[in-house]
This record gives structure tokens, C-alpha cells and sequence, in this order.
């Protein structure tokens, strides 16, 4: 590791909640050293960089080879929305020392697999998990079961994992937050309830409401803290449904008190609130001196209700370590990019991450990136992301990233100097740092194929290297349909773009869910995480394992009687009639009045799809009740009905 850039190094290493770094040197000798990985939180590391620089085997020649393939495949009790954590020459209770991979499910279940043999070595079960049914409007943004959906995050050094689990007692969906050994799996003191409470602008007082709040982000373990961000399902409950970023204390789970709700306004135009951390699940990023950096999404379509204080949507955020203060705010402006303009045609910002760049060599501030629907990467001053005094965005650099609902990852390359990835529009793009006063994004490669993906534009990437030596851009894929829905692996040369190996990875037979599958790299495997199945992926002789069938739940919502359900492409919109052209190309309008008094519509827009519930009036106009966001290809679309 002598040749990796010390400053970037130490910021990978000070950053992390559990690290890239040695196994312990203490394994008994029974147990094969493994010397490898150990990853215990989302993307890697804090600053969100996806990079294992300690990656050996899987050099660029060796994934070529052909022997590179899936060599186990491990069944699940559910989906499985959380990256895959790894931890070398790990205790386990009953079962002595192992690699254990850590894989969490949304029916609670926390599994411990060998990461060689993919033996189930343990589990434990949190408690039923909540039904979708239960969900606002019936989100069908998910799976069946809504139980475990963020990345844990562990503390390596205190041999604990944080988790938050969303649970059905009584029928009453409640979220708690979990410390738990990571020897036994067991909670290691009683779990703690999720509550929260602010003021609004009048000075009434909002209450964290369970029931509309949807826990996606990866977790992020700083300091003495777990901080965890919530959203809302499928934009529905829209008059109750507000951001939160919420902190935790690591020794007792006692709630931060400078919790931030990040709308506090106490009216909006269309009673349409939100500004949602959602992020398509990745986490919150953290620096060296402990501030904790997010996204935010969309609020009222109205497009008027941003304010600075009051209303932080469309976003990248930073706040001080106790979540008391917000320290700096980047909000896109300018025609068709500032912030309201991104509400009125639901284009959240929020739907990726930030990345903070570890140091750069001769450049004078911290760097970060963020990319969202709208296709632009915003090249940051992480020290100073305020750009509302002036009125001008600051921005180092605007680059066409894709539109983007993934995460980028980074790396540095055999010339020491950083890069950062991206897969908006489902392309492979490498983008060298060039560094100063007045650093740039320099685009380097950019993949001849694109990723398949019928869903929502933009993967998950990570990237392996040795040092800065063989580096290899892994990503997940996204179904081209829903039965079975299979999604693949791929993996790219991070010097030119070239595929090296293409294969099935999993299923994902949910049509209205995006896939966001994060793969993971770790001591020689690549591992990914589907509906009900853990895939193992290494070098190995003889045939590849087989992927299994997994048959597709039913999901569709129950119909009231005399009421009908359509997908199709808006074409014009008028106040709250919409033009939408229906897959067999008639024309057909919907008013969504109903719908949105009910606080049941996803803002539409011409040119994407939508699904619509209601009923037909007499002059053939469906009278729609739920209005929600659907995939652009028809591919994803259930029948009519």
C-alpha cells in the first residue's frame, strides 16, 4: 500500500465507520489469513468513494480470463435493498472464525454467510416486517415487505452493527433503531424506538410520523454518532410526509437533540410537502472534521416554497456533526436548473448521492460531487458549498453526467491522480480530477455499451485496484422486465471502458421498484444481493453455478368494484387534466383533481409515464383517484385493467 497517495490514504481511513484494511493479526491458525477487506458500511467508506484499493486478484486479465463466473448462489428470505457488508476473520457464535459476509433483508433478517462456501452461518430475525398493503397509497416502490431497506453500518473497532428496522406491532408500523453484536447477531442493548419533533414556521409542532416515512439511505456511523435520512413512499401522503436527517448516539442509541426536519413550513400552495433524503439509498457522506453531508428532493410543485431556512429541497447539505446548524447549502440555479424549477416537473436533485473526494494533490479545498435527475454533476467546494449570498451557483465545475437515479464512485489511477465515475443515462463515464484554484472535471473514458436497464437511468458502480494498478468498474444492472426480472453484473476496464465479463447476477421482478443493487468487492469475490439471493462471484475451474428461478410476487394493487387502473404517456397537461397516449396508442384523459385533493398524485410531465386508479365518467374520461410515477418503458408496465 506504499504507493497509494498518503493524503488520500489517511482521508479513506479517518473517514471510515469500518474500513479497507488488514485482518486481524490475532485469527487463530486454524483459520486460513485472509489478510483482506473488511467493509462495513456503505460504498465503502464515509467520504462514499465505492474504491477497494486492496483488491489483488481481480485484475482486469484475470475477470477476462473466463474464469471469472458465479460460483455460489445463496437463498434469502426477501429483497435485499442493502449493500452487502464483508468482515475478515470474523468470530462468529457456534460457528468459529470466518470471512462473513453480512447481508440484510426487508423481511428483518440480519444473515452471517461464509463469504467462501456461502454457508449460512447465523441469522437473526428483527420482527414481522411491515406489508406494503400498510403503505400510503399502496407504494408499490418496493417489495412486498418493507422491513431492513438501508445499509447497516458497523463500528469495527467496538464490534458493533447499526441498524434500523421497520416493524408491525399491533399493525402500527414503527421504526427502531438496533446495536447489534456482530458475533451472535443479537441486539446488544434494547432497540430504540424512532420519535422526533420540530417546530414549524407558526410555531406549531410536526411529530416524525412513521407511517409516511420511508428509511432508505444507507446509514452513517461518525464520530460518537449513527445519523439515518428519511423520505416518503412514492411521493404519496404528500401533506404529511417531510425530511428528516436524524442522529442517534453510538454508545446508548439516545436521539441527537438538533435533529433536523428539513421542511419546516407550516403551508405550502398544494399542501405538498416532502423534501425527502432519499437518494436512491445512498448514504450521507461525512468529512474528516465530522460534518455530514446529504441530498435533498422535491417539495411543492408549485415550484415557489424553497426557502433557505425553512424549506432546504433540491439541495446538497451540510450540517454540523449534532445536526444543530446548517453549515452550507448548494442549490443548482440558473433557467431549467434551479431548485423551482426541478420541483414543478418532480426532477429531484436528491436522486443520487454526494461524494466527498478525498484530498487532491495542489488543490486548496475539499471536493464533492452530486449528480440527480436532471443529468448535471456539480463539481463542489465541500468547505464552502454556500451559494445564495451571491445569488451565483458556485460550482467549480457543471458536467453532462446523465440523468441519474445511482450513485458515482472513485478511484486514482497508475498517474496518482483521482477520478471520479459516473453511469447517469446507463453509460460508463470516467472523469479525471484536474486540480488548482479552479479545478475541472476532464471526461477520460466513456463505455461503448451501455448497461441494460428498463427501469429508471443510472446504476450502482464500485470500483477494485491494486493500489493504483489494475483498477476495474463493477456495476449492476437494472430488469428489462419483470418475469423473472434478471439484472447482470458487469465489469469494465477503468482505462478504456471495455467489458470484461457480463453475466447474470439476480432477479428483481418488480416492475414500479427500482433495482438498487450496490455490488461489493472484497479478498478475491464480487458479491451482489437480489430478490432472495445472495450471488458469489469469483475465479474459479469448471461450470458456473447456476442462478435460481425465483418466482415473482404478486403486487397489484386490489381493485374497487367499477374501478379501473391504465398506464400511459402524458402527452399535455392542463391544470389537472391530463392527455395521456395509452400502449396501444389512443389517447385517453385522465383528471387528477381527485387525486390530488387526496394527496395521491406524483407530479407528472409531458413525455413520462404514468400509472392512474379511478373510475370513468359517463364521457369516457377516467376520474383518477392515485396518480403515480411509472417506468418510461412499456416493458415495465402491467396490463391494463
Amino acid at each position: 500500500m506504499s504507493s497509494l497517495n498518503l493524503r488520500t490514504r489517511a482521508a479513506l481511513l479517518a473517514t471510515a465507520a469500518c474500513l479497507v484494511m488488514p485482518a486481524a493479526a490475532s485469527a487463530p491458525k486454524h483459520t486460513p489469513a485472509s489478510n483482506g477487506v473488511r467493509v462495513g458500511t456503505y460504498h465503502y467508506d464515509n467520504l462514499r468513494t465505492g474504491w477497494n484499493f486492496r483488491e489483488h486478484e481481480l485484475t482486469p486479465k484475470a475477470v477476462r480470463s473466463g474464469q471469472f463466473k458465479l460460483l455460489k448462489s445463496v437463498e434469502l428470505d426477501d429483497l435485499v435493498h442493502a449493500q452487502p457488508l464483508y468482515m475478515s476473520n470474523q468470530p462468529i457464535k457456534g460457528k468459529g472464525v470466518h470471512d462473513v459476509v453480512y447481508v440484510a433483508t426487508e423481511s428483518n433478517t440480519l444473515y452471517a454467510i461464509d463469504a467462501k462456501s456461502g454457508e449460512i452461518l447465523r441469522q437473526h430475525n428483527f420482527g414481522p416486517s411491515v406489508p406494503y398493503t400498510a403503505l400510503p397509497n399502496q407504494c408499490t416502490n418496493n417489495g412486498p415487505n418493507l422491513g431492513i431497506t438501508s445499509t447497516p453500518a458497523f463500528v469495527p473497532f467496538t464490534g458493533r452493527m447499526y441498524l434500523i428496522t421497520y416493524t408491525y406491532p399491533n399493525f402500527k408500523p414503527t421504526y427502531q433503531i438496533h446495536k447489534v453484536d456482530m458475533v451472535s447477531l443479537d441486539d446488544d442493548i434494547k432497540p430504540v424506538t424512532i420519535t422526533g419533533s420540530a417546530k414549524l414556521s407558526d410555531g406549531s409542532t410536526y411529530r416524525f410520523d412513521p407511517t409516511v416515512s420511508r428509511q432508505r439511505p444507507a446509514l452513517l456511523a461518525s464520530g460518537d454518532t449513527v445519523y439515518a435520512g428519511f423520505g416518503s413512499f412514492c411521493d404519496a401522503a404528500s401533506d404529511r410526509s417531510r425530511g428528516w436527517m436524524l442522529g442517534f448516539s453510538v454508545d446508548d442509541l439516545k436521539p441527537s437533540t438538533g435533529n433536523e426536519l428539513l421542511n419546516s413550513r407550516a403551508r405550502s400552495p398544494n399542501n405538498f410537502f416532502l423534501t425527502a433524503v432519499w437518494m436512491s439509498g445512498a448514504g450521507p457522506a461525512a468529512s474528516l472534521d465530522g460534518h455530514v453531508y446529504f441530498v435533498t428532493g422535491n417539495s411543492d410543485f408549485s415550484g415557489g416554497t424553497f426557502n433557505r431556512t425553512r424549506n432546504i429541497a433540491e439541495s446538497v447539505v451540510q450540517v454540523s456533526d449534532d445536526l444543530s446548524e446548517v453549515t452550507g447549502l448548494f442549490t443548482p440555479r440558473g433557467p431549467e436548473l434551479g431548485a423551482s424549477d426541478l420541483d414543478k416537473v418532480d426532477e429531484d436533485f436528491g436522486s443520487g448521492g454526494v461524494m466527498l473526494l478525498p484530498a487532491q494533490k495542489g488543490q486548496p479545498t475539499n471536493l464533492a460531487v452530486a449528480l440527480g435527475k436532471a443529468g448535471k454533476m456539480y463539481l463542489l467546494n465541500a468547505d464552502d458549498l454556500d451559494n445564495q449570498a451571491s445569488g451565483n451557483a458556485k460550482a467549480y465545475d457543471i458536467v453532462h453526467g446523465g440523468a441519474c437515479w445511482c450513485a458515482e464512485s472513485y478511484f486514482e489511477g497508475a498517474d496518482g491522480v483521482g477520478r471520479v465515475v459516473t453511469s447517469g443515462d446507463n453509460v460508463i463515464r470516467v472523469w479525471k480530477v484536474k486540480g488548482g484554484p479552479a479545478p475541472k472535471l476532464q471526461k477520460e473514458v466513456e463505455s461503448a455499451a451501455t448497461i441494460e436497464n428498463d427501469q429508471d437511468p443510472g446504476v450502482f458502480t464500485v470500483v477494485s485496484s491494486d493500489n493504483h494498478r489494475n483498477a476495474v468498474i463493477w456495476a449492476t444492472g437494472k430488469p428489462v422486465d419483470f418475469d423473472p426480472g434478471t439484472f447482470k453484473l458487469y465489469a469494465f476496464n477503468a482505462t478504456n471502458g471495455n467489458v470484461l465479463f457480463k453475466g447474470d447476477a439476480g432477479t428483481w421482478p418488480f416492475p414500479e421498484n427500482n433495482n438498487t443493487v450496490m455490488p461489493m468487492v472484497a479478498n478475491g469475490r464480487v458479491f451482489v444481493a437480489g430478490y432472495k439471493t445472495l450471488s458469489i462471484f469469483g475465479l474459479g475451474s469448471g461450470e458456473a453455478a447456476a442462478l435460481p428461478r425465483v418466482a415473482a410476487p404478486n403486487m397489484r394493487v386490489k381493485l374497487a368494484a367499477g374501478e379501473h387502473e391504465i398506464y400511459g404517456t402524458v402527452r399535455a397537461i392542463d391544470g389537472v387534466k391530463l392527455t395521456v397516449e395509452k400502449r396501444d396508442g389512443s389517447m385517453l384523459t385522465v383528471d387528477a383533481t381527485r387525486a390530488e385533493k387526496e394527496h395521491a398524485k406524483a407530479q407528472p410531465q409531458v413525455g413520462k409515464a404514468l400509472v392512474a386508479r379511478g373510475t370513468y365518467s359517463s364521457a369516457g374520461v377516467l376520474d383518477a383517484n392515485v396518480v403515480l410515477h411509472a417506468k418510461s418503458k412499456s416493458t415495465m408496465w402491467y396490463a391494463d385493467r
